[in-house]
């Protein structure tokens, strides 16, 4: 009898342990379409990430956001196209800068998520290997169809579009670029870069990657 006590006892215990036992919150979930507020040197510029059909190329800009590496960065080439110079696209984001660089992201093709370059769309720039993307990008002024994904070209990933600040954009493809430039940015780099002063999430819950900031350490020793 005194055992069966005993048991009864430590049962009892052990469910006002587990009752009394806080139970770890699911982790939010990332809203569809995240805004991100881009602040430049030549105005602010607002951008709808599109994350649930570019999951892979949505969250790996947010993280560059959350992480403030795209913060101190610029707008670098305005890629004109000839015989219509009103048209084009701007490009920008860390450049060579591999101090602030994360792992490259896997291409998500036009003709998979559905999202297209046309006016006012943001796509992820990279080199000539599919999964090189990082954190720069494009922001389309008038559509470019020829960026999609098509037979013989894989294209580049669009992930968002442009909400707010077009005019901004439209400014920074009409700056004076230099003659210089190499392959396909000859011509088109600015003379003088937009400066991306801040780039900030305006929806869900920022996630850092809580790595170090290696390029803010850099700056400290200036």
């Amino acid at each position: 009898m005194r055992f069966a006590k005993l048991t009864v006892l430590a049962l009892a215990f052990g469910a006002t342990v587990s009752a009394a036992a806080p139970q770890k919150a699911p982790a939010p979930k990332e809203p569809p379409i995240v805004r991100v507020r881009m602040t430049t040197s030549a105005g602010v510029i607002t951008l709808a990430i599109d994350v649930r059909h570019a999951p892979k190329t949505g969250a790996n800009f947010l993280m560059y956001v959350d992480d403030g590496r795209l913060d101190g960065t610029r707008f670098y080439r305005a890629a004109r196209r000839k015989g219509a110079p009103n048209l084009g696209f701007v490009q920008g984001g860390i450049d060579t800068d591999a101090r602030r660089r994360l792992e490259p992201v896997p291409l998500e093709p036009t003709s998979k998520t559905g999202l297209h370059h046309v006016d006012g769309a943001i796509s992820m720039a990279r080199y000539d290997n599919p999964n090189s993307g990082t954190a720069n990008f494009s922001l389309m002024v008038g559509a470019s169809p020829n960026m999609d994904a098509r037979p013989g070209s894989p294209g580049y990933a669009v992930f968002g579009r442009i909400v707010g600040g077009m005019d901004v954009v439209k400014k920074i493809l009409a700056m004076p670029t230099s003659p210089g430039g190499e392959g396909a940015m000859k011509g088109q780099m600015l003379v003088k870069p937009v400066t991306i002063i801040r780039a900030q999430r305006l929806d869900g819950t920022p996630k850092p990657t809580g790595r170090a900031k290696v390029w803010e350490l850099f700056a400290g020793m200036k």
